[in-house]
């Protein structure tokens, strides 16, 4: 009967093997998981960056936390107009502005929910998302009588805890696929209507907020899509149940 004998550097080096095969298989999984949640989070079909009907229309979007003084003219260009948008509003500015608010609402445009206060949703967790997001709904909601259907976060940020909050809230979330750009000191009048115009595509959702450059230039935005032959409205005129 023979004996065989293995040596100490090949038991060494099967354990080495051995422990990166381990290393390795544990990252996978590892990959796997963190694109699971990813996928989760953020195609999450409770989450549009643009409609879902392909059609020749585009939902404006007006962000409000700030900018009263520009929000009269903006609601009178849409008056103009006959242009009925969406107004996200936050929280802490409703209960502030009640009248202005009752005034966008009466004038036939949409009301949306942008959280109480205007922070960084994705730093906050489901609790925390859950209760900025039902307490800006109260405040629209005994100013309004109405509760929104949409909700807007602040800056586009959002985690997976936004998304099942905004969820169990029975809101959807409302990004962007055209960006005014407008906050930004640099953005001019004709920035911003080349922006829109120059990317404007069917079931768009373009964000804007009430700045003095934004009223230069809805004017002009608004007959430029019309020669395109897009009509202006509502978020809810691109998404369909």
């Amino acid at each position: 009967m023979k004996i065989y004998y293995i040596k100490y550097e090949t038991i060494i080096k099967f354990f080495i093997l051995l422990l990166i095969l381990l290393i390795i298989g544990v990252s996978i999984l590892l990959f796997k998981t963190l694109y699971s949640n990813s996928k989760e989070t953020f195609n999450n079909e409770d989450v549009f960056y643009k409609g879902n009907i392909n059609e020749k229309v585009i939902a404006f979007a007006c962000n409000i936390d700030w900018g009263n003084e520009y929000i009269k003219p903006m609601l009178n260009i849409f008056d103009t107009y006959n242009i009925k948008i969406s107004f996200f509003v936050t929280g802490r500015w409703a209960r502030d502005n009640n009248e202005l608010l009752r005034e966008i609402y009466s004038r036939g445009h949409e009301i949306g929910n942008h959280g109480y206060l205007h922070k960084d949703y994705s730093k906050l967790n489901y609790e925390s998302n859950k209760k900025q997001i039902l307490e800006a709904e109260k405040i629209i909601y005994k100013i309004t009588g109405v509760k929104p259907e949409y909700f807007a976060p602040p800056s586009g940020a959002y985690n997976k805890y936004t998304v099942r909050a905004a969820k169990d809230l029975n809101y959807k979330i409302i990004m962007w696929s055209i960006d005014t750009i407008d906050w930004r000191d640099d953005s001019t009048k004709e920035k911003i209507i080349k922006r829109v115009v120059s990317k404007s595509h069917n079931s768009a959702i373009v964000l804007m907020h009430p700045k003095k450059e934004t009223v230069k230039a809805l004017p002009i935005i608004i007959e430029s899509l019309k020669r395109k032959g897009y009509k202006i409205g509502r978020v809810s005129d691109v998404i369909k149940n």
